[in-house]
């Protein structure tokens, strides 16, 4: 849990953080341009659903982003913080049969056999192994995807660990409630709602931090004289104790 927590924080830190208008890219160094290779099992007989094949590669990103080992210090880290420092980009590419077998011993995760999601790097340095695979061709027919996860009626319960990592449920809820309980929440909530003419007047803004309001909680501190004379004591208690040390060391000669 504890390497979850990390690895979501460093891809909240990294969303929140960075602007592509600071993007280090530049096309004439390719060592600068990163990608996050996705390869999708698409056999000619009987190929699968395009919903299905969308859900898979989605939840493999997700997957790898909050890989164990992506809490951790090492490499499988530091090619995702690579990534999180350029334009997030991902490039599809079809895979069938031995090629899809081939990829799957690369640094990745696999969902549902349908979707291989590749540890991001620079574009000049895909393994030969992926960059072999077909860029585009990758589109499927059209397909009734089913319910939108906000009408299912099938409840959620999450614990409250799960929950400081996965808001999405309490997302879902307030946005129901949007025209009614949380027209009442202030402006120092975790959420509230902001009349359309104060976001006009911003241009637009959609910055969280210029509508909210934030309150400063007063710190209790301690009298700096409390503090000084605390110092003092210590000093007067390292003198005595180099003296001490000194009148050892003398009567050991």
């Amino acid at each position: 849990m504890n390497n979850l927590r990390e690895a979501h924080r460093r891809l909240v830190a990294a969303c929140s953080e960075r602007s592509w208008r600071d993007d280090p890219e530049d096309p004439n160094k390719p060592e600068t341009i990163q990608a996050m290779q996705i390869a999708l099992n698409l056999p000619k007989q009987d190929p699968p659903k395009r919903t299905e094949v969308l859900e898979a590669a989605a939840r493999g990103v997700v997957k790898l982003c909050l890989d164990d080992r992506a809490g951790q210090d090492g490499a499988f880290a530091e090619a995702l913080g690579q990534w999180y420092g350029h334009r997030i980009r991902k490039v599809a590419r079809r895979a069938r049969n031995k090629a899809w077998r081939d990829v799957q011993a690369l640094p990745g995760v696999t969902v549902e056999n349908r979707a291989r999601v590749f540890l991001p790097s620079a574009v000049q340095d895909v393994h030969p192994l992926v960059a072999k695979l077909q860029i585009g061709h990758t589109d499927l027919p059209q397909d009734e995807p089913g319910p939108a996860l906000a009408d299912d009626p099938t409840p959620v319960t999450l614990t409250d660990e799960q929950l400081k990592l996965n808001n999405l449920p309490d997302v879902v809820a307030r946005w129901h409630s949007r025209t009614t309980d949380e027209r009442e929440r202030a402006r120092t909530d975790y959420s509230f709602t902001v009349p359309k003419e104060e976001i006009a007047q911003a241009d637009y803004d959609l910055s969280m931090n210029r509508y909210k309001e934030i309150v400063l909680e007063v710190e209790e501190t301690r009298d700096p004289m409390d503090i000084i004379a605390e110092i003092e004591e210590l000093d007067r208690d390292i003198t005595q104790g180099l003296a001490n040390l000194k009148t050892m060391l003398s009567e050991g000669k």
